[in-house]
């Protein structure tokens, strides 16, 4: 073994999962995991610096000259950060933009604007050449363990082939250290030689988990990588990873729809709604205090299997129509067509992400904990603008409003209407 792969990360193996798997039910409270929540180290500095982000893809029109009639724009001025060997959930609905952007970092898309940092360098707009040395510091999971393999290649040639291209060790360590891989991701080292449909849905996220650890990453971007097994297989996953997460120091962007298990693994959860953060806070904050009315609906829809033990069930908010179309998104807020606070200022002014706590931020005019949203907007006096959203000549705006990623010392005060400092 080698001084960097210690040895089997303790994770047995599964059987084989089932045809109805993604649809299993799992309870508001954290998940029973066998591993304890992920715990944050708040004074890491950012590996990940993502301001302003977006990705427009144009639509053609259909005969022989085809021209651009619009664009789909599925990420739109996203920003946040990701510390040093920590985690930052990213849910939302189907839809919303995360795997997009999860693609925009890992750079298999260019981003139409923005800007991207990893460890202190701009790998917004690199060439090619410059992209290949990045790839082994940045890595992802795929959401599907079914097509993300080459079921071509044996589980020895997709686990190697990153070793051999960047030639991380002598052809004749290769193997070797394919079965150490193997073994550390809870599979039997000597089936290196099997292929992939020789192993269960389980077994190949572990695969797939394996081969983005070849190359030693600092950061994974893992797509959905649990929302195609069985629960009892998802369990087992989460925790490879935060063993893989406290061993090595790898930090996470971890995109899912299962606010349950974004829970457990992330310390911080970033909330998207048609290609924008709506709202951003700690794991605590946001569960228990949100502020945006489409978290709200969100944490709504989640079963609550101990309170409906103990009788009794959770209110659900139900929103009404369908998500726009993110080649013509509503002007204002995006989310104003489906939300019952909506006034004439949401459809005027876009409101900003303005952090409201010490790591908490919230786009929404009216922002406020459930049944406790105020009347006024709160955002008119920061944005120059009266309760309509026309322009106040003699208002004077707030020019720190910008979308930028982390938290400031300074904060609104939503019981206060002023601002306050930690």
């Amino acid at each position: 073994m080698s001084n960097f792969w210690p040895g089997d990360a303790g994770m047995p193996s599964e059987e084989p999962v089932g045809e109805d798997a993604t649809d299993e039910v799992t309870e508001f409270q954290e998940p029973e995991m066998g591993h304890a929540a992920s715990v944050a180290d708040w004074g890491a500095k950012p590996i990940l610096d993502v301001r302003d982000l977006k990705m427009y893809f144009p639509v053609k029109s259909s005969g022989v000259i085809r021209r651009t009639i619009g664009h789909v724009q599925a990420v739109d001025g996203v920003s946040f950060q990701v510390p040093a060997g920590g985690s930052l959930g990213l849910v939302g609905e189907s839809g919303c933009g995360k795997s997009t952007t999860g693609r925009l970092v890992t750079r298999l898309y260019e981003p139409t604007g923005g800007s991207i940092e990893f460890d202190g360098r701009d790998i917004t707009t690199i060439s090619a050449r410059s992209l290949k040395p990045l790839r082994r510091e940045i890595q992802m999971i795929f959401q599907d363990p079914y097509t993300s393999l080459n079921p071509r290649h044996s589980v020895g040639s997709i686990i190697g082939a990153p070793l051999a291209i960047h030639q991380v060790v002598p052809k004749d360590k290769i193997l070797p250290r394919v079965q150490e891989l193997l073994e550390i991701v809870g599979l039997n080292p000597e089936h290196y030689n099997r292929y992939p449909h020789e192993f269960s849905g389980g077994q190949r996220q572990r695969i797939g988990i394996a081969r983005a650890l070849t190359l030693q990453p600092k950061l994974l971007v893992a797509d959905e990588p649990v929302s195609a097994l069985d629960v009892s297989i998802q369990a087992q996953v989460i925790n490879l990873l935060q063993d893989l997460q406290r061993e090595f120091g790898i930090a996470f962007l971890f995109i899912a729809h299962d606010l349950a298990v974004v829970r457990h693994f992330c310390p911080e959860v970033a909330v998207m709604y048609l290609g924008k953060i709506v709202e951003i806070a700690d794991r605590e904050t946001l569960y228990n205090r949100p502020n945006h009315p489409y978290t709200q609906a969100l944490l709504s829809a989640v079963p609550n299997v101990k309170q409906a033990a103990i009788g009794g069930r959770r209110e659900r908010i139900q929103l009404e129509g369908d998500v726009p179309s993110p080649i013509n998104p509503p002007s204002g807020c995006r989310f104003r067509t489906r939300c019952s606070l909506a006034q004439e200022i949401c459809a005027r002014v876009e409101p900003p992400l303005l952090q409201i706590g010490k790591r908490h931020k919230v786009a929404c005019h009216f922002a406020g904990e459930l049944g406790h949203h105020p009347d006024r907007p709160i955002t008119a006096s920061l944005l120059g603008v009266d309760d309509t959203g026309t322009p106040d000549p003699g208002a004077s705006p707030a020019t720190d409003l910008g979308n930028e990623p982390g938290y400031s010392d300074t904060w609104f005060d939503l019981e206060r209407k002023t601002m306050a400092k930690a």
